[in-house]
């Protein structure tokens, strides 16, 4: 995290004159706070090794000795936020703070603080958390990045963003390239034309008796019998047919250009998907649960399209726009400054127009994108649970929030088409006024004979060249606005870092199952801590039951064990090795796990007890299902293996797709097996199949089961009892019953309740 702020020059030079007195003492981080005495102010709080400093305006309004100090601790106040500490044996208050950016920067200085609290005098100053944790927030916008990436949508340099497209284009150069070759092209043609048409027009549509007679008699003369290259209707067919040669050239290129392109724009477009997806497969569990679904669909379907489109087919038109106007206006100088120089008059306004436009449009288009990211977000969450809101009656409240976001994504789109119309009669005006001069100042001087026609005819077609391009350049806000909104989108994803990485030479161990957790401590944001110090052993073979009230930590042990996050402090070992040195590939091949709620893909049932060994043998898969107690009911589906489960599995009930999911999990012969919640929310016979089936997968493995039902683990070796993410209790059943404490209580109320359901279905019989 970005903790070190610049300071002011007054404050700054009022901090060090007072440092000068220590010893050893230097700056750590440096915060900003934002009230005082119920007032806005701009003041900081400096954190040094040993004290905090309280500045405001070049005056130190306080300073607190972090040694000897404690229970430092951020609170949510009214309005604001607060830092405070322990001093003296007396809470104080030390700073005030804007809410929003700044409470998870100081809840990082807490941490901070019961470090430098803690730390012996003889020992080095930790290392700047700045180092440790990134920033989450612009420092030029303040508006908050993208969880794990250092990319502002609203700061990006365009600049950048064509250097990394550049990059990514290799490969796909040459049949990239090729339009701008066709496009230099069609600029020497574009103007060629108007010199011939001018030649045409005053050589031979329009010529003079008095200075070419011989060329009005061999016209005349249908019977001339001279060498046929002088034949006038032979030399102008000769012109035309060079006309309709340059045309086809055209032609041919544009088909050379067309096949081209759409080799290179289908392998762009499948290789920035493919890259985009395989970066999210490479993100972290955490990284991909704070986007939606919807959200990280559009960015890999609907923007990849826009950046695709507008590279491989606006791009090469917008650079033949910018060569054409300049080239234009220079040969329109050099014909006739007059109507050149009223061509050019309204180009300086139209750019104007269109600069100031431009960024106002590029903020609409961000709007416009959000809005409909939101409306693809609440169709996907809505589709997701349809059977809840059919079960609930919802059906108008979801209609009635979806036309709602379905409204301000149209009025999005609305008001930039109203902001375009209003815009483009403008620019129109300015254009269509030097035309209407060009028409009155070049039909004179023809009137006058002072021009010919064909010059008349080449000044219109220079000037249109010159206007073509304005027009063209007029619609770039909105097409580069587009694509540039829809980059930042896909490079954000692309330029994050993976929280999880493997080292650069990871091990690929056979795993025995062995398991050691040495004073384990995470947080999901680091300053929240979810486990604290965790001390865990278990035995290869061994089942290790955990329990606790919900919250307590449970999942988020077993995430650690498979390193789907990375713990803060402390290690897990797998067989005497760090799970940071195995590969993730071998530790995650090695662990099988069954959760409460069960996924199915979209597939048959084969192919879903394959997932998890893609190439396993028919025989394979049939032995895992009876293993886990689901070949029964599975033959007596429609097709057998071969019926589709459809989304999700929605054709099973909840004990069917639990037992698809073991067998996923035997054929995946794992060493060590994790079993979250398996059997919970489950009908008694059901729940006895199930637990007959993790009873033979769990056979000489390593095994951690997590159960609020107490009695699906009676097969564990050992207990775990977590509490507010510490470790309460450990042993065995007896063991822990003997103690009287959290684990007792859970069974005793376990039991109680048994006993009520028991009475009211005696009572009921």
């Amino acid at each position: 995290m970005e903790l070190l702020y610049k300071m002011p020059g007054r404050d700054s030079e009022i901090l060090e004159k007072s440092l000068d007195g220590g010893k050893n003492e230097k700056i750590m981080y440096c915060l900003p706070f934002n009230m005082l005495g119920g007032k806005f102010v701009k003041g900081f709080t400096v954190f040094t090794d040993k004290k905090i400093y309280k500045i405001l305006d070049g005056v130190i309004l306080n300073i607190y000795d972090i040694k000897g100090s404690s229970d430092f601790k951020t609170e949510v106040m009214y309005g604001s936020g607060g830092f405070y500490a322990k001093i003296n044996g007396k809470t104080t208050l030390i700073c005030q703070f804007v809410v929003g950016r700044n409470l998870p920067r100081y809840a990082v200085m807490v941490k901070a603080c019961e470090i430098l609290a803690e730390k012996p005098d003889d020992e080095d100053s930790p290392e700047p958390l700045e180092n440790k944790t990134p920033e989450k927030f612009c420092p030029v916008c303040s508006r908050p990045f993208l969880y794990g990436s250092e990319i502002c949508p609203f700061c990006m340099k365009k600049l950048d963003v064509y250097k990394k497209l550049w990059a990514m284009t290799k490969g796909l150069r040459l049949a990239m390239f090729f339009p701008f070759i066709v496009a230099g092209i069609a600029i020497l043609v574009q103007f060629l034309m108007p010199v011939l048409q001018r030649h045409i027009t005053d050589v031979w549509l329009a010529p003079r008796a008095e200075t070419n007679e011989t060329l009005n008699k061999l016209f005349q003369d249908q019977t001339s019998t001279g060498f046929w290259g002088f034949n006038p209707l032979i030399g102008f067919g000769w012109l035309v047919l060079f006309l309709v040669l340059i045309d086809l050239i055209q032609r041919a290129l544009g088909v050379s250009e067309a096949r081209l392109l759409a080799i290179a724009s289908g392998k762009f477009l499948m290789m920035l998907r493919t890259l985009l997806y395989e970066k999210i497969q490479t993100l972290s569990l955490s990284s991909i649960q704070r986007r939606s679904t919807g959200d990280l669909m559009t960015r890999v379907s609907h923007d990849t399209g826009i950046m695709q489109h507008f590279i491989i087919r606006e791009f090469p038109n917008i650079f033949r726009q910018i060569i054409s106007l300049p080239l234009a206006v220079i040969i329109l100088f050099a014909m006739n400054w007059v109507i050149a120089l009223f061509v050019i008059i309204p180009i300086p306004f139209a750019i104007f127009i269109i600069t100031r436009f431009w960024g106002f449009i590029h903020g609409k288009n961000k709007r416009m994108w959000m809005a409909r990211t939101r409306m693809q977000y609440l169709l996907q969450d809505i589709l997701n649970g349809i059977r809840v809101v059919k079960s609930f009656g919802q059906e108008d409240k979801e209609i009635a929030k979806f036309n709602s976001f379905s409204l301000e994504f149209s009025n999005q789109s609305e008001r930039i088409s109203r902001i375009w119309s209003t815009v483009w009669p403008l620019i129109t005006t300015f254009i269509n006024g030097s035309v209407y001069f060009i028409i009155w100042y070049a039909g004179s001087r023809v009137i006058r004979n002072q021009i010919t026609l064909g010059e008349y005819n080449q000044y219109f077609a220079y000037t249109n060249i010159v206007y073509g391009p304005l027009v063209a350049l007029a619609n770039i806000p909105n097409s580069i606005s587009n694509f540039l909104t829809s980059a930042s989108k896909v490079f954000e994803i692309l330029e994050e870092t993976p929280e999880i990485l493997d080292i650069d030479l990871p091990l690929d161990i056979k795993i025995e199952g062995d398991i050691s957790i040495n004073k384990a401590t995470f947080g999901y944001q680091s300053y929240n801590p979810v486990l604290e110090s965790v001390n865990l052993e278990i035995k290869a073979g061994e089942m290790l039951g955990v329990v606790g009230h919900s919250g307590s930590g449970k999942t988020t042990l077993i995430n650690l064990l498979m390193r789907l996050y990375d713990v803060n402090e402390g290690e897990i070992l797998i067989d005497s090795v760090n799970i940071k040195d195995i590969s993730q590939e071998a530790l995650r091949s090695q662990i099988g796990i069954v959760l409460q709620e069960t996924h199915l893909f979209s597939g048959t049932v084969r192919e879903n007890i394959r997932y998890s060994k893609p190439f396993a043998s028919d025989e394979e898969v049939i032995e895992a299902a009876r293993i886990a107690n689901a070949h029964d009911f599975i033959v007596n589906l429609p097709e057998g293996y071969n019926t589709l489960v459809g989304e999700k599995g929605y054709s099973m009930s909840g004990g069917e797709r639990q037992r698809v999911a073991i067998a996923r999990a035997v054929i995946h012969n794992p060493r060590i097996l994790i079993l979250d919640e398996a059997t919970a929310s489950l009908d008694t016979e059901t729940e006895k199949l199930i637990q007959d089936a993790l009873n033979k997968l769990s056979a000489n493995r390593t095994t951690i089961a997590i159960a609020h039902r107490l009695s699906t683990l009676r097969n564990a070796d050992k207990l775990l009892v977590l509490d507010k993410g510490k470790v309460a209790e450990y042993g065995t059943h007896s063991e822990l019953l003997d103690l009287k404490g959290i684990y007792y209580k859970l069974v005793m109320a376990q039991r109680e309740m048994a006993h009520q359901i028991v009475g009211e279905d005696g009572e009921a019989g």
